[in-house]
């Protein structure tokens, strides 16, 4: 009888964790559609990029911060060709004259199959501050795609002054 009690309130507890995991993947996606819709809004023309890109991720809630040394995170959704797969972890740590925080969404778009399995293999490492373009209406226009990678910000409150160097990690996550 006690091992039936013990093996009940594992199962049970293992399925409070299983369900907090759930809601909060849940949470994210709602947030990444929400963000994606903002980008749209902010920059219609930036549709081409997805509906062409091969795949893409979108951090809808990014935080930094630093005083001389500063670190970035943020988690998101995974969308290859039109479905979402998975999910992305965003780390990043920089080093440099910066003080202050912000909060921010980006996307992330891969223009290939071979860009996006860098991604999902965590090849892909950005330096930070240098290929974002803020969205804006019409940034995208001008936007290109390096080493298959093409990246838009959008600020969403805070206030950071930086001139630092660093760079962004990608960590991938299956459904």
């Amino acid at each position: 009888m006690k091992n039936l009690i013990i093996t009940f309130l594992f199962l049970l507890m293992t399925g409070v964790v299983f369900a907090q995991s759930d809601k909060k993947d849940q949470q994210i996606i709602e947030d990444a559609a929400e963000a994606k819709a903002a980008f749209l809004e902010d920059d219609p023309s930036m549709s081409q990029f997805f509906n062409s890109a091969y795949g893409y991720i979108i951090l809808p809630n990014v935080g930094k911060g630093g005083l001389g040394v500063g670190g970035a995170a943020g988690n998101g959704v995974a969308i290859e060709q039109g479905t979402q797969i998975g999910f992305a972890r965003m780390t990043q740590v920089t080093i440099g004259f910066q003080a202050g925080g912000q909060a921010y969404s980006e996307v992330v778009f891969f223009e290939d199959k071979e860009a996006w399995e860098r991604f999902k293999n965590g090849k892909i490492e950005m330096a930070a501050q240098v290929s974002a373009v803020a969205a804006a209406s019409g940034a995208s226009a001008n936007a290109k795609y390096v080493d298959g990678v093409a990246v838009f910000t959008r600020t969403k409150g805070g206030l950071m002054y930086e001139a630092s160097v660093g760079g962004q990690q990608f960590k991938f996550r299956e459904n």
